[in-house]
């Protein structure tokens, strides 16, 4: 079992069995911690959002960014995910609204390694993926998802084959659904399936979405919604950020070094310009103010001395004896 830190003297581990331990609070509370380690991140997160779902049919739940990873509490439980883990603290013997339910939950979370840090990029993609977090269901490499929405028959033409995601969340009065295929063949499959399958339920009076769209790799669609137009704004939103990575070594080294080449020497000769740039306006800034100085130094100078001057009919010396002589 691992072992968890606690703050020191306020809970005390009392018992640990497989993946469920007991802690008792200096106050004399006692709650139940079960840890659920998962192949990856995106399978904890699934597990929490599948638990905010279920929970939601009973009262409103929200899924907030505390504590670990994500998470969300009421008060009888905190549940959350980090990492490979999938963590619930439930109260045993507390009083109602205790403050030790969330104490414990955040030591438990603050033990665990945080793994990627983060929530799964299908639900940053949805409409408005502030709010589109707090209630969204996430499926992690699924086979079919006919189970998450029974009534709207063109989930049966859609086939993940365990090389899928999916992000189902409600948005006012829309429910929008991404699917993620992880390859475009079968992103083109599905696409071809589920349309032939949308216009096979409008010939049949069926219920079927009320706009569907293939976004780059993702099937979008939206249920529910008001009207089309409402429908296809909510799709508008959805942005498909293609990443290509070689799953061995990169058949074209020399484009990849020529482009490195390019985008360093570009680099470094921006990074002239600016820096000779402002070389420049240092030195106009620096000449311009020492000359100010020095001129308005000088001024103060010719100002304090006495002009001399030979004019009002003096007395001229002919030392240079260019001037004739005369008889007075």
């Amino acid at each position: 079992m691992f072992a968890f830190p606690a703050e020191a003297g306020k809970f005390r581990q009392v018992k640990s069995d497989g993946d469920q331990s007991e802690y008792v609070s200096s106050n004399g509370e006692r709650f139940a911690v079960r840890t659920t380690k998962l192949p990856s991140d995106s399978k904890a997160y699934e597990a929490l959002s599948l638990a905010a779902a279920e929970l939601r049919s009973k009262e409103a739940v929200a899924i907030e960014t505390t504590p670990g990873t994500a998470g969300f509490s009421n008060n009888n439980q905190v549940a959350f995910f980090k990492g490979l883990y999938f963590v619930t603290v439930t109260p045993l013997k507390a009083a109602p609204g205790s403050t030790n339910l969330t104490a414990l939950a955040q030591v438990v979370a603050d033990g665990l390694d945080k793994g990627d840090g983060d929530i799964p990029v299908l639900i940053k993609h949805l409409p408005n993926p502030d709010e589109a977090q707090k209630n969204a269901v996430y499926f992690n490499s699924f086979s079919t998802l006919t189970s998450i929405a029974p009534q709207q028959p063109v989930l049966t033409a859609v086939q993940g084959d365990g090389n899928a995601d999916a992000a189902l969340a409600t948005i006012g009065s829309s429910k929008v659904l991404i699917v993620e295929f992880n390859t475009p063949q079968l992103a083109t499959d599905n696409d071809q399936r589920i349309t032939a399958r949308i216009h096979e339920l409008w010939k049949l009076g069926q219920p079927a979405p009320t706009a569907y769209r293939r976004v780059g790799n993702y099937s979008v669609f939206v249920f529910d919604a008001p009207d089309a137009q409402t429908a296809n704004q909510l799709i508008d939103q959805v942005k498909y950020e293609q990443v290509v990575s070689w799953l061995g070594d990169n058949p074209n080294p020399l484009r990849d070094a020529e482009e490195r080449y390019i985008d360093t020497t570009l680099g470094v000769l921006v990074t002239v310009l600016k820096a000779s740039g402002y070389a420049l306006i240092a030195c106009f800034g620096v000449g311009g103010v020492l000359g100010a100085v020095l001129f308005s130094y000088r001024r103060s100078q010719q100002k304090a001395l006495t002009a001399y001057s030979d004019a009002g009919g003096m007395m001229r010396l002919n030392l240079d004896e260019l001037t004739a002589d005369k008889d007075r």
